[in-house]
């Protein structure tokens, strides 16, 4: 059984930046892709970025127990973590990485406490987090007013984890997390 690396943060934060640095730097990382029922953006790819899936069959494959972890974000907005996932990826002989939000971390740490490595990304401040999401311009005000919202309690989740990670100047950041991932996955 290999290791799980899971990296959260608000909205905004820079862990989907800092992930795929991390999978770009070290081939023994497994990207572990997430299940959602939310809308496709123009760039994402179907299987590459998200399994995308109607909400009827997301239920289905929750009653069913095929999910590690889930959450219902928004309303019939859901996102999840399919056992699947970390099966394929363990038998690829890779260690795996996760990028979801902060209930999902806890969920997977609380799965597998001695195997994984929670970090949480911190933006610097929480003004600078909502000028991050602002200038995305991915999201309508209405769904941003739900990011602001959601970020700020999120926020408060920083001491639950096994690293900190504060993401102010994104090299440091990357060159930290680099760290922090070498560190664990030596380990015995």
């Amino acid at each position: 059984m290999g290791k799980l690396i899971v990296i959260t943060a608000p909205s905004g934060a820079g862990k989907t930046t800092i992930v795929r640095h991390l999978i770009k730097s070290f081939d023994f990382l497994g990207f572990s892709i997430s299940a959602t029922t939310r809308e496709k953006r123009k760039h994402e790819v179907n299987e590459k970025d998200y399994y995308f899936m109607s909400v009827e069959d997301f239920k289905k494959m929750r009653r069913r127990r095929k999910f590690l972890e889930w959450e219902e974000v928004y309303e019939n907005q859901y996102y999840g973590t399919l056992k699947s996932e970390v099966e394929r990826i363990w038998k690829e002989g890779k260690h795996i990485i996760f990028d979801v939000d902060v209930k999902g971390a806890k969920d997977i740490k609380k799965a597998y406490p001695d195997e994984t490595l929670a970090i949480f990304v911190k933006p610097p401040s929480v003004e600078e987090l909502f000028a991050r999401l602002r200038n995305r311009k991915t999201e309508t005000e209405a769904s941003l007013k739900k990011r602001f919202a959601r970020s700020k309690r999120e926020l408060k989740y920083e001491k639950k984890f096994d690293k900190v990670l504060v993401n102010d100047d994104l090299e440091i950041a990357l060159k930290e997390a680099e760290e922090m991932v070498i560190n664990f996955t030596k380990e015995k």
